[in-house]
């Protein structure tokens, strides 16, 4: 069978964070009963002209540096024609030649392998409406509602490089460009509301070919669980196609989650048939050096650069760093944690393990999360002084999430100590054994099973208080006496 290389390019749509629409007044907020952020504007009414926000500038201009962009000095707006139920002037302002942001890059890491993914171009446009089908998708459905809320909503559309070569690369591009845009906060990235999401143009090759094969787009992919899968099946649907003799034809798909299809909605258009042309009601927009400098001076510590500043300053392993930084809540987090403790890696280990397996159970952000990043910080640096076990520390943390106590106050009311004291240790280390004979002769004959059955009765006469570094330490001096 022949071996196949895999093309990805993704388009994401990345809504701003503006209080009010692109071209109107009206309000962006989310959830609004259906067709109530409406005007003659956003709704292409004859006569009602647009006016731009300057806001959607702004943040265009802050997301193309974060990106490493080439700012435009002078871009457009254009008309692009087509005719949708969403779109109810049947074209929607977007930008075609002259668009806000050319260049840039995005940095990826999969596993050990670093990747640079090239980013074409970024650009401002407005929002469509939104569908709302009777039935679980628009193939499955009978009728399909409208909500122009969203129309006229402003985006930046991100468009990549089809230098992705696999899902994984796919999604790791789609996590890192989330971040940016979170760090930057032009976005607020809730996919699950649309805010973020893209459509993904996925072609396959035969190893050693100079030309990319037909491209299939599919659209509005919203979790990167939908992006990745998406991709997967989509390489695999292009791959057995072509090996029965087939050939794979260009055209827009949709992704049903559901079954973990692709299905196909119609042939895709060229830029030719979407009629560009100038947008007559928007004059050109202007940017001058002294507006880029001050937004570049503006721009926030990036993921990129929190991460080495995480690495450099706490000597954090990448994964962990990475992993970290990955959200800027997170990352915000562990910055005040770490303002109440020394141990960096403990956070991180804590950050990482039990918080994030209590968000993933409670299905929540680390925005949501209730306890305090200090008295996360004080609960590593009881475990570090040796005043809490890693055993008994899980038990405090069990009671810090009902709670908004701090666990220095927890451990006293739970009676968690841990016990570090010589004398009461060494009494429990002389009672087991005492009473453990036969243990003490299995350890002398090179059984290592036998220590870890005392270490385990001492620590369960104190109730798993006892320093267990000490117990060890103490117990292996008296052995070899």
């Amino acid at each position: 069978m022949t071996n196949y290389i895999t093309v990805i390019g993704l388009e994401v749509h990345a809504e701003l964070k503006t209080k009010s629409k692109a071209f109107c007044s009206c309000s962006t907020a989310f959830g609004a009963e259906p067709n109530t952020h409406v005007c003659p504007v956003c709704l292409g009414m004859p006569g009602a002209l647009p006016v731009l926000n300057k806001q959607v500038v702004e943040f265009a201009i802050r997301a193309g540096l974060a990106c490493d962009c080439e700012i435009q000095k002078f871009n457009k707006f254009d008309r692009k024609n087509y005719f949708y139920p969403d779109l109810s002037k049947n074209y929607q302002i977007s930008q075609f030649d002259k668009p806000i942001c050319l260049g840039g890059h995005i940095d990826i890491a999969v596993g050990d392998e670093h990747k640079r993914i090239g980013i074409t171009r970024m650009h401002m446009e407005e929002d469509a409406g939104k569908l709302v089908h009777s039935g679980a998708t628009i193939k499955t459905s009978d009728s399909s509602a409208v909500d122009y809320n969203r129309a006229g909503v402003p985006l930046i559309e991100i468009v990549s490089e089809p230098d992705m070569r696999s899902a994984s690369e796919a999604r790791a591009y789609m996590e890192k460009l989330k971040a940016i845009l979170e760090y930057t906060d032009v976005c607020d990235c809730k996919m699950q509301e649309g805010s973020l999401r893209c459509d993904a143009n996925i072609s396959v090759m035969p190893e050693g070919a100079k030309e990319f094969g037909t491209r299939a787009e599919i659209k509005n992919l919203n979790s990167f669980r939908a992006l990745e899968r998406a991709v997967e099946y989509e390489v695999e649907r292009q791959i057995e196609l072509i090996e029965d003799g087939g050939h794979v034809v260009q055209e827009t798909r949709t992704w049903d989650d559901a079954q973990g299809m692709t299905f196909s909605m119609r042939s895709k258009e060229e830029a030719h048939d979407y009629r560009y042309f100038p947008e007559p009601d928007l004059v050109p927009v202007e940017i001058d050096d002294a507006w880029i400098e001050r937004v570049r001076g503006e721009l926030p510590e990036l993921p990129t650069q929190r991460q080495a500043r995480l690495m450099q300053d706490y000597n954090l392993p990448e994964y962990d760093a990475s992993q970290i930084v990955d959200t800027k809540e997170m990352a915000d987090y562990f910055d005040a944690a770490i303002k109440t403790t020394d141990d960096a890696k403990g956070v991180a280990n804590w950050l990482l393990g039990d918080v994030s397996a209590y968000l993933n159970n409670e299905n929540i952000e680390i925005a949501q999360f209730h306890v305090a990043p200090a008295h996360l910080g004080e609960l590593v640096a009881l475990i570090k002084k040796g005043t809490l076990s890693s055993k008994l520390a899980k038990k405090v943390f069990a009671e810090m999430v009902k709670s908004d106590k701090a666990p220095s106050v927890l451990v006293k009311e739970l009676g968690l100590e841990q016990v570090s004291d010589t004398g009461a240790i060494e009494k429990l280390v002389d009672e087991t054994l005492a009473e453990n004979p036969q243990s003490i002769a299995d350890f002398k004959a090179g059984k290592d099973r036998a220590l870890g059955f005392m270490v385990g009765q001492i620590m369960k006469k104190s109730r798993g208080k006892a320093n267990p570094a000490m117990v060890n330490e103490m117990l292996l001096k008296k052995l070899k006496e």
